[in-house]
């Protein structure tokens, strides 16, 4: 069974970078991503990372966020720059069980994925 641990998260001015991490422990995630949600709204996805390499990002983050995997260390990241007050949220990765590819239909929707973090809060004073 695989376990998540995120870390990294904290309070950066705007404009500032933070990186996150999870420590994946367990046998063979294939897809792998970031997820956050901030107060009374729904959990969006951020980035994610196919078995291949390749990855995708929420249109909102894309060219300021970039989603990597460290195989050798059991490590996803997300390193977070020009960070905005509206990326503030609980951010959460995420995988599916029994070593399942990313949904090629739905890759960042959070209902395809059934194992998470308990998560790491990153804030962004306005």
């Amino acid at each position: 069974q695989v376990q998540l641990v995120e870390s990294g998260g904290g309070s950066v001015e705007a404009g500032g970078s933070l990186r996150l991490s999870c420590e994946v422990s367990g046998y063979g995630s294939r897809c792998m991503a970031w997820f956050r949600q901030a107060p009374g709204k729904e959990r969006e996805g951020v980035a994610l990372i196919y078995g291949s390499g390749e990855t995708g990002y929420a249109a909102s983050v894309k060219g300021r966020f970039t989603i990597s995997k460290d195989n050798a260390k059991n490590t996803l990241y997300l390193q977070m720059n020009d960070l905005k007050p509206e990326d503030a949220a609980m951010y959460y990765c995420a995988t599916r069980s029994r070593s399942r590819p990313c949904d090629p239909w739905a890759p960042l929707l959070a209902a395809r994925y059934d194992t998470w973090g308990p998560g790491t809060q990153v804030t962004v004073p306005s």
